[in-house]
């Protein structure tokens, strides 16, 4: 069980999260629980670390921002433990979490579950803070905004869980964000596959990381609400979304027409800028010497788009990273100037990705013209694309995203109940 930092937002909260995980080891399960830090505080201490040195040691960061969860975990033990249940917390290093040392990225190589096992068979339920880990050198290390998704679903891996189901603040995974799209449907089942696009390009409701190791180590992955009453049934029982295999899908599906389902869900993102380098010579290993020293620095870059070369033998390039990055990389290519060769660097951060997923892509034409036809015909205008063999992307400004959402979803025909 995984709960978000809403879920864990002050005492009360905190105490109806308590209950919640009394009944699932009341209803005869095995528990171990993952939670995140308490909704802000990571951005507050996130904030810390910026004033302090806006160019901060990752690995100092790391120090400062995994003590958000380490509070939320004891925290809840404590709670758990008043409603006479046995119960213990376990932070990333007594498992121990091992992790690379990439610090504020980290990515998870191996859990230690063997004590871990032991404990939750006596009884006992885990309280695991998400988000961090254990470098190879010994120092705390954390996996990134939104890790404790990725943590949960290591854990369960690790213990072979039934299933983890992950408690946030909305009851599903929806066709497409419902504070924009008021007609926006919940899914019952997604698969691993259009999960992971739809996290990839802006679904706030799971981190991309966990799902691609959900799909690895074929963990069944349920989302739902910890806004729930008292009482509510166990999450046995609870209709939220299910993320499974495209076998289990077919079973659960079986005698329906799967080429009906199009279009799963349209994504959007803000947390996105676009840098252009003007001016770059056309010349084998120019376009390396922009991404190599970016790839060094764990910066991910998306959409990349590279001009016809002009007569000069000159070419400019485009491409986006992620908008917590956009200091760095214009540090790291401003240092880099006279070995890339460009003229200017242009920077923009108020640009947003609007991504459409859907199985139904790989069996249908037409799904990219759509996209444009409709964009264009309210005037919004596209400035890069990109696609995946079941998505669609294109950058447009930030200030048309809610627009271009509920053009898509009314054009792809996904309002309704």
């Amino acid at each position: 069980m995984k709960f978000g930092g809403t879920s864990m937002a002050g005492t009360e909260r905190i105490r109806r999260v308590a209950r919640i995980v009394q009944r699932q080891q009341a209803a005869g399960h095995e528990v171990a629980v993952v939670v995140s830090a308490m909704a802000g505080e990571t951005d507050r201490l996130v904030n810390f670390c910026r004033e302090a040195n806006p160019l901060y040691d990752p690995a100092e960061y790391d120090v400062v921002v995994a003590s958000g969860e380490q509070v939320t975990s004891g925290l809840l033990a404590m709670h758990l433990q008043a409603l006479g249940c046995k119960a213990r917390s376990w932070l990333g290093w007594q498992l121990p979490v091992q992790t690379d040392d990439a610090h504020a990225k980290a990515r998870i190589e191996g859990i230690d579950s063997e004590a871990l096992m032991a404990s939750m068979a006596a009884g006992e339920i885990a309280v695991i803070p998400g988000f961090q880990g254990l470098s190879p050198e010994g120092r705390v290390t954390t996996l990134g905004r939104s890790g404790s998704d990725t943590s949960a679903v290591a854990v369960a891996a690790a213990v072979k869980a039934d299933r983890c189901d992950i408690y946030t603040d909305v009851d599903g995974v929806y066709t497409t964000d419902p504070r924009i799209v008021a007609k926006a449907r919940k899914l019952k089942n997604v698969t691993y596959e259009e999960m992971l696009e739809l996290a990839s390009v802006g679904s706030k409701v799971l981190q991309t990381r966990s799902v691609s190791l959900a799909m690895k180590e074929g963990v069944r992955v349920q989302v739902l609400s910890s806004f729930i009453d008292d009482d509510a049934p166990a999450a046995d029982t609870i209709p939220g979304t299910m993320i499974v295999s495209d076998e289990e899908l077919a079973r659960i599906q079986e005698g329906l027409d799967m080429e009906r389902q199009l279009i799963t869900g349209i994504a959007a993102d803000k947390n996105e800028a676009k840098v252009t380098l003007t001016r770059i010579a056309d010349r084998p290993g120019a376009v390396a010497a922009i991404f190599g020293p970016l790839a060094a620095a764990n910066i991910n870059v998306d959409m990349i788009i590279q001009n016809i070369a002009k007569d000069k033998g000159e070419t400019d390039v485009t491409f986006t990273v992620p908008l917590a990055d956009l200091a760095r990389t214009q540090a790291l290519l401003e240092e880099r100037k006279d070995t890339i060769g460009y003229y200017r660097m242009l920077a923009n951060s108020k640009v947003a990705k609007i991504s459409v997923v859907g199985v139904g892509m790989r069996s249908h034409a037409g799904v990219a013209a759509t996209m444009f036809r409709a964009l264009a015909d309210r005037g919004i205008n596209i400035q890069a694309i990109t696609t995946s063999e079941i998505k669609v992307s294109v950058l447009i400004d930030e200030d048309e995203t809610e627009l271009a959402v509920r053009v898509l979803h009314t054009a792809y025909e996904l309002d309704g109940e």
